[in-house]
Formats: C-alpha cells, structure tokens, sequence
C-alpha cells in the first residue's frame, strides 16, 4: 500500500495516473476494482470513489498496487543514449540518477518509461507490452546495460548472465591505496541486519566475488578496474567498503562526499543470443568523473584514458 498525495485540481483517474506514471486505462481499473482508497485533507475518508471524482490539494490516495511487471505504463521521453541496436536487443548508456524500473518513491521518469517511448514496438514479454530489463545499474551508477527487445533474447541472456558467460567491467574510485596491484575480493552478500537500504558481508548471504585491477593511484584514491564474478545487489559498493577502500561519493557505504558516485559500467562484451556474434561495447567516463580525476592528479595527464582491455 502506498499514499499518493496531489498538488492540483483534477479527475481522479487522470491525476492518479500522472503521478503513478501507468496509463488512465490502468490508474481507472485500479479504482474500479477496489484499490484505492481516498481521503479529504481534513482526513475523512471517502466511499466509492469514482474514477471521475474530482480531487485537489491536499488530497490523499492509498493505492493497493499490484507487482511491478504487471503496471500499465504511460511512455515519456526520458533522456539515455543508445550504444548499440538490431532488432533484437539495445546496449544502453544510462546516466546517473536515472532508476531503472518503476519502483516506490520513482513511479515516473524511469529508464523503463523512456525505453517505451522510444520503441513502442518492444515485446512482448510475458503477453506485457514493455522492455526487456536483462540486469540492473543502481540510481546512482552510470553506464552499459543491456536490454532485450524480444522474448526469447531476454531469457537467453539472462541465461548468459547466470552462467557468468556475459563479461561486466566497472570503473570505480575508490579511497586508499591497494597492497596489490590485482585481486579478488570475496566475502557472502545479504541484507544489512539494522539498515534495510544496505547490503552488508554477512555470514548468511550469498557467496560473491569482486576481481579488481588498479589503474591509477594519486592522493589516497585509486581507480579501479572491477570485473563481477557473481551479480549481488550493491556488490562492488559492499566489498570496496568492506575492504577498507569505499567508493568515493557513495556515502552510504561510507564513502567520502561527491556530486555522486563514481561507479560506471565501462564495458559488457557477450555473444549475441540471436547471431552467435561476439559484441564488445565500451562507454568512456562521462565528464562529470573525468573532471574528479583531472582535479586530483592536477598535472598534464589525463587519467581518464583507461586501457581498452
């Protein structure tokens, strides 16, 4: 269940859908069928609403929503370049701050709801008209994903991924410097036993693993090189701060302060489900690390040009 509250006077399916981000069809349905419920801002709540029912400020919904992957979604043009296309799947350069799929608190303006707009053709997956999300970047991370455009791709590729045979790679600016040059980093991933928006190395998570190369060191930072041997949530960001070497920007995991975190997917290289291909995509670091990395080593180099292997 969750509260939905307006700013301004309209119907309420049609306000209702704006704020959700589905479709009027949807936003009407859920209020037919029983799943929403209204009260007045002096708090008194209100039977049978109507689909047509006029509400304003101060006005609050309860919305009994169903899962994710049934939501009816309204296409916006959301902003994200295309790296690279065939009828078959998209590779994607998401930028930060972009969510990728609906989810609480980010009902619109998700990489899903811009994906819709720009190929309304997607699909379907599962008889739902929508984009075939094969793997996930957090809020905060920029850079390469791939997308399905047909059915049978999206479950051969999140095949692929289970069976560790797509190659993920990730620049990552981290505190401290390393004993070793190259390594792994392991420990079991779960859920943080008293924080439920972290991840932590617990006993009782699941196994994962971080191999990492340093590519540059200057003033107590490195910028490292992390290859995902497993794919938990929040992975690189749990196993760098366990180590004693948190992500710069990334402040919940104790990192220090920055305009975001410097985590970016650089590169994803797979065989093509539908051709047997091999594909290699690379996406540089946009220019908002670049310029951290110029500010900190302050001399003629520029550490941003990383090796392409």
């Amino acid at each position: 269940m969750i509260d939905v509250a307006f700013d301004s006077v309209g119907r309420a399916d049609v306000l209702l859908a704006e704020k959700l981000g589905v479709t009027r069809s949807f936003a009407r349905r859920l209020i037919d069928e029983g799943n929403v419920s209204w009260a007045r801002g002096t708090g008194t709540v209100v039977p049978a609403l109507k689909p047509s029912r006029a509400v304003g400020p101060g006005d609050v919904f309860s919305v009994l929503m169903p899962p994710v992957e049934a939501l009816e979604l309204e296409p916006e043009d959301v902003p994200f370049d295309v790296v690279y296309e065939d009828d078959f799947l998209l590779v994607v350069n998401k930028p930060a701050g972009l969510v990728v799929h609906p989810s609480p608190g980010h009902w619109r303006g998700t990489l899903v709801h811009g994906l819709l707009f720009r190929y309304p053709d997607m699909g379907p997956f599962n008889n739902v008209a929508r984009p075939g999300i094969v793997h996930r970047l957090d809020a905060g991370t920029s850079g390469l994903m791939i997308v399905a455009r047909r059915q049978e791709v999206l479950e051969a590729l999140q095949r692929d991924f289970r069976d560790r045979r797509i190659e993920k790679k990730y620049l990552a600016l981290v505190s401290g410097r390393f004993s070793n040059v190259t390594g792994v980093l392991e420990g079991p991933i779960g859920r943080h036993p008293t924080n439920r928006l972290k991840m932590a190395v617990s006993d009782d998570g699941r196994d994962a693993a971080t191999a990492y190369r340093v590519l540059w060191e200057k003033a107590g930072a490195s910028l490292v090189a992390c290859g995902l041997l497993t794919g938990r949530t929040h992975q690189i960001r749990v196993h760098m701060a366990a180590a004693g070497h948190p992500i710069v920007g990334d402040t919940l995991y104790g990192g220090a302060p920055s305009p975001r975190v410097f985590l970016h997917s650089w590169r994803l290289s797979f065989v093509h489900p539908a051709t047997g291909e091999a594909v290699r995509c690379v996406c540089p670091l946009p220019e908002e690390l670049s310029a951290i990395l110029r500010r900190i080593n302050s001399g003629p180099a520029d550490p941003a040009a990383v090796p392409s292997s």
